[in-house]
C-alpha cells in the first residue's frame, strides 16, 4: 500500500515529480537521436547535391522535425481518446495527418498495403453475410 510521507511524496512508489524527470529525460534522448538522424541525412543529402549545410540550419530542421512529431503524436492519441479507445489505430494517424494532404494519401496507401498483407479474416465473414442475404426470401402474404 502506498502512503504519504511526511515530505509529500509516495512510498512505495514514484512521485509524480521524477515521473514527469523521466519523461523529460527520455524526450532529450528522443531530441538527440532525431538530431543526429537529421545530421546524417541532411549531410548525405548536400553531399550528393554537392552542397554544404551549416550547422544551425541543421540544428533548426531538427528542432522542427521534433515538435512535428511531437504534436503528431498529440493529435493521435486526442483521436483515440475522442473515439473512445485506449490505444492507438492506423486511422488515428492517417487522420492526424490531415494538415498535409499528400502525406496523408501516402499514409491511406500504406495502410491498404499492409491491410493486402495481413490474412483476410473478414472476408470470411463477408461470404458468409453474403450468401445469407443471396437467399430468396418467400413473399409474405398480407392478410386484409
Amino acid at each position: 500500500m502506498e502512503t504519504l510521507g511526511d515530505d509529500g511524496i509516495e512510498s512505495g512508489g514514484e512521485s509524480d515529480k521524477e515521473r514527469e524527470e523521466e519523461a523529460e529525460e527520455a524526450a532529450a534522448l528522443l531530441r538527440d537521436r532525431l538530431r543526429l538522424s537529421v545530421i546524417s541525412i541532411a549531410s548525405s543529402h548536400a553531399k550528393t547535391l554537392g552542397m554544404t549545410i551549416s550547422e544551425p540550419v541543421v540544428a533548426c530542421i531538427a528542432d522542427l522535425a521534433f515538435k512535428q512529431a511531437e504534436q503528431m503524436g498529440r493529435d493521435v492519441e486526442l483521436f483515440a481518446q475522442h473515439a473512445g479507445r485506449k490505444s492507438v489505430n492506423m486511422e488515428d494517424v492517417i487522420l492526424s495527418a490531415h494538415r498535409n494532404e499528400h502525406l496523408m494519401g501516402l499514409l491511406r496507401d500504406f495502410a491498404q498495403e499492409l491491410k493486402g498483407k495481413e490474412p483476410c479474416t473478414e472476408r470470411k465473414r463477408k461470404k458468409k453475410a453474403l450468401k445469407n442475404e443471396n437467399k430468396v426470401q418467400e413473399p409474405i402474404e398480407m392478410l386484409d
